[in-house]
């Protein structure tokens, strides 16, 4: 596995340049873009690595899995009440669907269906975001996990897209708690600084039936595991899920593993360029496609 995972990284290291750092806020573009790393997290407690896999970086999205893991722990299936579980084919931060279908985000990873389940958890923690930072130390194992405050401060004060969906979600009563104070927890999740290494770790529940063996604790039931597994699958990567899904067919192999790539150069539809290609490079070789 660990000659694998450098001849893979080797291989994918030339299309470094290709894609684009993500430019909507400064703290984002001030990122260097020729980092890449892998790592993967057995069931059995094996951690593989390569690259750039101990390097902290801004988990921006992939903080939405936490947030809906947060509440459907504490809410369960009330939560779909308020948002959908289906693809939007539409880009990540679009309002044009939202209108359409009033103020109902179609997932909770798109960043309209994320805010609303920043508003859910808004709701039930008296510090949003610390519960969300303590959250992830555990279910990573890794106590220095903190918060980017440039990074949340900078994506605060660019904020403007964001709101207008949040105004209007509450414009159609879909947003219960102040807009700025679910904003201001929605950046800070986004600006949690972790690595391949603590997230392979801290997803690795999704690979064991909602059981976190390093924290002891059984995150999820198995039936809410596959259903996070599924939204993933079908909308974890936006409106190139059904690329992803047909080139790739992981992030998450039950019984298995769980791995994470980082590289921070974006395709055109705001995923990993890089980690894309090295994802599929890795199923190849191994067969690892959920399908």
């Amino acid at each position: 596995m660990q000659d694998l995972l450098n001849q893979i990284l080797d291989e994918v290291r030339p299309l470094i340049g290709q894609g684009q750092v993500a430019n909507y806020i400064p703290a984002l573009a001030d990122v260097p873009a020729n980092q890449l790393g892998i790592a993967v997290y057995g069931n059995d407690g094996q951690v593989f690595s390569a690259g750039d896999a101990d390097t902290p970086f801004s988990v921006q999205s992939i903080s939405k899995v936490f947030s809906l893991v947060q509440a459907i722990g504490h809410s369960g299936e009330a939560i779909w009440e308020r948002l959908g579980h289906e693809p939007s084919g539409q880009p990540f931060n679009s309002l044009v669907q939202l209108e359409f279908e009033r103020g109902r985000p179609r997932n909770p990873f798109i960043n309209a269906g994320a805010l609303v389940i920043c508003d859910i958890n808004q709701s039930r923690f008296a510090a949003p975001a610390l519960s969300m930072r303590d959250f992830v130390r555990r279910l990573s194992g890794n106590l220095q996990v903190m918060v980017d405050g440039r990074v949340a401060e900078s994506e605060y004060q660019h904020r403007a897209r964001n709101a207008a969906m949040a105004y209007l979600m509450q414009s159609f009563g879909n947003f219960h708690n102040d807009v700025e104070a679910v904003l201001r927890s929605y950046f800070s999740h986004c600006a949690l600084r972790m690595s391949c290494v603590d997230l392979a770790r801290a997803f690795c529940f999704l690979a064991n039936d909602g059981f976190c063996k390093h924290s002891g604790e059984q995150i999820l039931t198995r039936r809410q595991t596959q259903q996070v597994n599924s939204i993933m699958a079908t909308s974890g990567l936006y409106d190139e899920a059904g690329n992803f899904a047909y080139r790739v067919g992981l992030p998450v192999v039950p019984g298995q593993f769980t791995v994470c790539v980082w590289s921070p150069e974006l395709n055109s539809a705001g995923n990993s360029l890089v980690g894309m290609a090295a994802l599929e490079l890795l199923s190849q070789r191994i067969g690892w496609s959920v399908f």
